[in-house]
């Protein structure tokens, strides 16, 4: 059994031309060139470049400045914002403190996720007349809903209160949605991915079928949906179906890797442990005219943890690496509770005690620790050579959800018992720690060692009504905080109202 992989294949289509912002500027673009969805859609062939543009906007996990995994590291406890200075990244360095606005918000946490619903919509609305094999026009179908139900994931837990939008927008109707309550947003997402699970395959085909979802990935997705909305015991069953006996292999050929470290290496992209996976590559030749726009394929992760200035001295024993702009930025409590944890080195690289050996240097940016996420550093051989910026060209693969994460998540949703305790034992047992007793406090100490910097942090600390407490020291308020304010430039002309507290 394969696991889920993903290539960029960039389309020439502007399938964002009904997606994205609710500007008046966006309503009075230019038509000229514009894509005409109304002769589009005709056969297999489109239909399936439509369908990698609806799989598109999964890069905002880890690629582009303003990605999903630096920005909620930086919110966490566990990281700080970093980068160059107080303002290298005003939308990063105020979720930081807790201190963000609407104007301050990056656009694109909105944008975007609603461009992947857009794609989404379009795709769904013009398969049926689409000439095809009816078994490929419902696997069609059964993606299109699973992506855009993680992009309602996305946006209901960063936003909360949201709008609806399940059928085509045009500019008659771009002003028309309003929001509704998150359970119903809940509701769609569910309903999207019941019906998507039974048409998608088991698996897919490794060198054509790279990043698809198949039947796991999209259980492990409501797995997860079902314990935010606190619905345990349907969490708890639908997991044990992605996870089946811990520690072996499951129905769709997952497994635990045996080494953590391994989860890192760059070049081990779609392994057993991988259920969803964003896929990223240094051929695209991205360069500095790409950035901003959302075609740039590298990871941008890569650089952002980076320590700036970075070198060492002839036969250092320091690992080699490329400078880089020091974001996330470990804290020492990070640093504190993982020190004994067997899974530190792969997770965190200790910078300061290199230098102090003279093994390595560095300059230190804004609220430098001396502590790296080493999950992401980038390796001197991994450097673009060819064409484009070797900053944007990165190629290492990330996570948006995993097989440990999956264990986790059904300890959590069954709280206790012989299976609850198989999960966390198995966690544990792969990096060679012993079992403790299964409890609430021992599944969130394993998720905050096991998944660290890897941008779960601040949902979970929200769900576990954890965040007010974890983050006091930031300047968190609960009954705020939790959620982002939504970007004034989608307040402005629409029916939208700002999230309570929020200006």
């Amino acid at each position: 059994m394969k696991t889920i992989k993903f290539k960029y294949i960039y389309i020439a289509v502007a399938l964002a031309a009904l997606g994205g912002s609710c500007s008046e500027d966006f309503v009075t673009i230019d038509p000229k060139g514009k894509f005409d969805t109304s002769t589009y859609f005709s056969n297999e062939q489109q239909c399936y470049s439509a369908l990698i543009g609806v799989y598109d906007p999964l890069r905002k996990n880890t690629g582009g400045f303003e990605n999903l995994v630096a920005m909620l590291n930086a919110g966490s406890d566990d990281f700080y914002a970093g980068g160059g200075g107080p303002t290298d990244g005003t939308g990063i360095q105020n979720f930081s403190t807790h201190s963000l606005t609407s104007i301050i918000v990056p656009g694109s946490y909105w944008g975007d996720h609603y461009q992947g619903v857009s794609r989404a919509n379009i795709l769904l609305a013009k398969l049926p007349a689409a000439t095809m094999d009816n078994g490929v026009r419902a696997r069609f179908a059964a993606e299109s809903k699973a992506l855009r139900a993680f992009y309602y994931f996305n946006l209901v837990r960063l936003f909360k209160n949201i709008p609806l939008i399940l059928e085509p927008l045009t500019t008659g109707t771009i002003y028309d949605p309003e929001q509704v309550a998150p359970e119903v947003i809940y509701a769609q997402i569910e309903k999207d991915l019941l019906e998507a699970i039974p048409a998608l395959p088991n698996t897919v085909v490794a060198d054509t079928e790279a990043g698809r979802f198949n039947k796991g990935a999209a259980q492990a997705l409501l797995g997860k949906v079902y314990l935010f909305e606190g619905k345990k015991t349907e969490a708890a069953t639908v997991l044990a179906q992605v996870n089946g006996t811990p520690g072996q292999t499951n129905q769709y050929g997952n497994k635990l890797l045996a080494n953590f470290s391994d989860l890192w290496v760059t070049s081990n992209k779609f392994n057993t442990e991988s259920l969803i996976e964003v896929s990223h590559t240094s051929a695209g030749n991205s360069d500095w005219t790409f950035w901003g726009s959302g075609k740039d394929e590298g990871n941008s992760l890569n650089v952002m943890v980076g320590p700036r200035g970075y070198s060492r001295p002839t036969n250092s024993t320091a690992p080699d690496l490329p400078a880089g702009w020091s974001f996330s930025v470990p804290t020492q409590k990070l640093y504190d509770a993982m020190k004994t944890d067997p899974r530190f080195a792969a997770t965190i690289l200790d910078v300061k005690a290199l230098k102090a050996a003279g093994q390595a240097d560095y300059i230190g940016g804004y609220q430098d620790t001396g502590y790296f996420l080493n999950k992401y550093l980038p390796r001197q051989s991994d450097v673009r050579t060819g064409g484009g910026n070797a900053e944007l060209n990165y190629k290492q693969n990330s996570y948006v959800i995993r097989l440990a994460d999956t264990y986790l998540m059904e300890a959590e949703a069954l709280g206790s018992g012989p299976r609850a305790q198989a999960l966390l034992d198995a966690v544990r047992a792969r990096v060679g720690l012993a079992s403790v007793p299964v409890t609430l406090a021992a599944i969130k100490n394993e998720r905050r060692m096991e998944l660290a910097g890897e941008g779960h942090r601040f949902f979970d600390l929200v769900r576990w009504g954890d965040a007010a407490t974890a983050l006091a020291d930031r300047g968190f308020n609960a009954g705020t905080d939790e959620i982002f304010p939504i970007p004034y430039t989608e307040l402005n002309g629409t029916k939208l109202k700002q999230n309570p507290n929020y200006q």
